[in-house]
């Protein structure tokens, strides 16, 4: 149904005519001081049946008139303003910026996980979901979006330590599972792969060796590089794009790979 069918569904559920909306809308001029909240009767006419859509001022008369938020109003002419924080990543401003979302935008997250989940374990977070819900909270809808999955490093993996710290999560860029072995300046340019293998997953470099996959740990971690068989021992489930990590965390004694301690506060 159009915008405009709709909106006249919405007038004569309220028992409205076109002279009814358009006398409100007067009223409602006067009140502001400003004449571009009236609604003229031909104004409505095209809105209804033309597919015209109307000004903003005029937008805000009808979401008072018909007894409706701006935001329910909008998405009748298809704009959902609970995409707004997902859209947000079609530009990255240079400059650090505080952001501000509207508190009633609502996006969906998980809400129901597989049993087998366990913190200390490498996991493909995606695949772990097992419910998703809809909450005021930002961001998190990425999380449903079909071109990423999502992973957590369990408190035990330490591969990726110091770069990625244990509880990370990562986001999975699925297109991306050919290998990149040259063309990095440093090690924080240099693609960090997510990972399953037999016996789990993990994120970590990687290099080719004929049929065989090299899981590559940082240089400062405790874990041993491995090598396993490409066509049957490992999959590269894609290329981690991006992190959300704590920075509070030590390693207990001088260095080894024992637990996470939360700092004191």
């Amino acid at each position: 149904m159009l915008a405009g069918d709709r909106l006249r569904n919405l007038r004569e559920d309220l028992g409205l005519t076109l002279r009814d909306v358009e006398a409100a809308s007067v009223r409602l001029s006067e009140i502001r001081g400003n004449t571009d909240y009236v609604l003229p009767i031909s104004r409505l006419s095209d809105i209804e049946t033309k597919s015209i859509v109307p000004s903003i001022f005029r937008m805000y008369s009808l979401a008072v008139i018909y007894r409706m938020t701006v935001p329910e109003l909008l998405t009748l002419f298809g704009v959902d303003l609970n995409k707004m924080a997902v859209d947000f990543s079609v530009i990255l401003p240079a400059q650090t910026h505080k952001v501000n979302n509207p508190e009633s935008v609502e996006v969906r997250i998980p809400v129901k996980l597989d049993p087998a989940f366990s913190l200390s374990k490498t996991s493909n977070f995606g695949r772990l979901v097992m419910q998703w819900g809809t909450v005021p909270l930002a961001f998190l809808e990425q999380f449903e979006t079909a071109n990423f999955t999502y992973g957590y490093i369990g408190s035990e993996d330490f591969t990726m330590y110091p770069l990625l710290l244990p509880g990370s999560f990562v986001q999975v860029d699925e297109a991306k599972t050919k290998l990149v072995e040259r063309g990095w300046r440093t090690e924080y340019e240099r693609p960090i792969y997510f990972v399953q293998t037999r016996s789990g997953y993990t994120c970590c470099w990687c290099d080719q060796e004929g049929q065989n996959t090299v899981l590559l740990a940082h240089p400062l971690s405790p874990v041993k590089a491995r090598t396993l068989r490409s066509d049957r021992d490992v999959e590269i489930v894609g290329q981690v794009v991006a992190v959300a990590m704590r920075l509070d965390w030590a390693v207990e004694g001088n260095g080894a790979a024992t637990r996470l301690l939360s700092k004191p506060t």
